[in-house]
């Protein structure tokens, strides 16, 4: 082979959305550096940002990075999904996955979810195990403040699931570049969520597997961060309430259009009692909650009193009504209500770590 031979395109395209985040542009550079499988492409999507803070961290990556990666410099904001859209129509290679600049991944995620694919022929995409990292940042460091495990009850991800609500977050996705050809773009005229809307695409293909079940990425969250540093699910939440009405809203009219308004006036009667049961459910629940919390405090004060296998015991009943509570809603609320619940349930563990302290 002459040497201006064209090199081999790569085998992954890693698309990165930021905007004035070098913190976290940082780490997540450094989260695909790490990656154990090396046959890939970074396209680094600035949308309106400080065009000299992203070459300054750029820079500061190991070369084997730079060598493989390119900018592109949006002079003002164009949003997410445009912003996504443009790394994906600048990058080459037949699969594709989104870091966002927050996000990160264990070193093998390019590893297993590649090989799954390779091994698969015949699946649009692969998903990995995704751990919800609750974090707040000190300065130039990040401190984890606990997490969970995003939608550990699935085997798979169904069409079904995602008529909710979406079960899958781009940190946590490979997949191929047909699907582009095949299905278009992100939707750039919604102001968040074009994931999801894309996803219920790729599900009415089929489903979509779990690639490993070990946790192979990380959806970073600051939960009580606003502007820049939010995560757009808690800073933005009115960009996801009119995406996902938009969306619906379409898909309501294309379906009418050919088949009348006669099941969607059905369902949405269903659907409202349901709701209906659900609150109603919710609201005992958390009614019980507050009362065992009340129980529990009084108990804590009165420790003299109450012997500390009855404090334990009405700090396990408390945990076992959050562990139920959490385990309905899985199936029923979102990321941002499971979020509520398990904060809950790390204020009730700090009570039980207080009463061992004190004792």
């Amino acid at each position: 082979m002459g040497e201006d031979a064209a090199a081999p395109a790569p085998l992954v395209a890693v698309v990165v959305r930021t905007k004035d985040r070098p913190l976290f542009l940082s780490r997540a550079l450094g989260s695909i550096s790490a990656q154990t499988f090396g046959d890939y492409e970074v396209v680094i999507v600035n949308d309106g940002g400080d065009p000299q803070a992203v070459e300054q961290v750029l820079a500061a990556q190991p070369a084997t990075l730079r060598d493989r990666t390119s900018v592109i410099h949006n002079p003002s904001a164009t949003g997410r999904w445009p912003a996504a859209n443009a790394g994906v129509s600048a990058s080459t290679a037949p699969l594709l996955t989104l870091h966002d600049d927050d996000d990160s991944w264990h070193p093998d995620f390019l590893t297993e979810t590649v090989a799954y694919l390779q091994a698969h022929p015949d699946d649009h995409a692969a998903l990995v195990r995704t751990e919800v990292v609750h974090e707040r940042w000190e300065g130039d460091t990040a401190v984890r403040t606990g997490g969970y495990l995003l939608e550990e009850h699935n085997p798979e991800v169904l069409l079904s699931d995602l008529l909710d609500f979406n079960r899958f977050v781009p940190i946590s996705f490979l997949y191929r570049r047909s699907l582009h050809d095949r299905l278009g773009l992100y939707d750039a005229s919604l102001p968040a969520a074009a994931d999801w809307a894309f996803n219920l695409q790729i599900l009415q293909l089929g489903p979509v597997p779990y690639a490993s079940d070990r946790v192979l990425a990380y959806w970073n969250q600051r939960l009580e961060e606003r502007g820049v540093l939010g995560n757009s699910v808690f800073a933005a939440p009115r960009d996801h309430w009119i995406a996902d009405g938009r969306h619906r809203d379409e898909a309501l009219r294309a379906f009418v259009d050919q088949y009348g308004t006669g099941l969607p006036l059905y369902l949405s009667r269903v659907t409202e009692k349901r709701h209906r049961k659900i609150r109603g459910e919710i609201s005992d629940a958390v009614q019980s909650i507050d009362r065992t919390v009340r129980e529990g405090l009084d108990g804590v004060a009165e420790e003299q009193r109450i012997s500390r296998e009855q404090s334990d015991a009405r700090i396990d009943a408390l945990e076992a009504t959050i562990g139920e509570l959490r385990a309905h809603l899985d199936r029923t609320m979102d990321a941002r209500i499971r979020g509520f619940v398990w904060r809950r349930k790390q204020w009730v563990r700090g009570l039980r770590r207080r009463g061992d302290g004190d004792r």
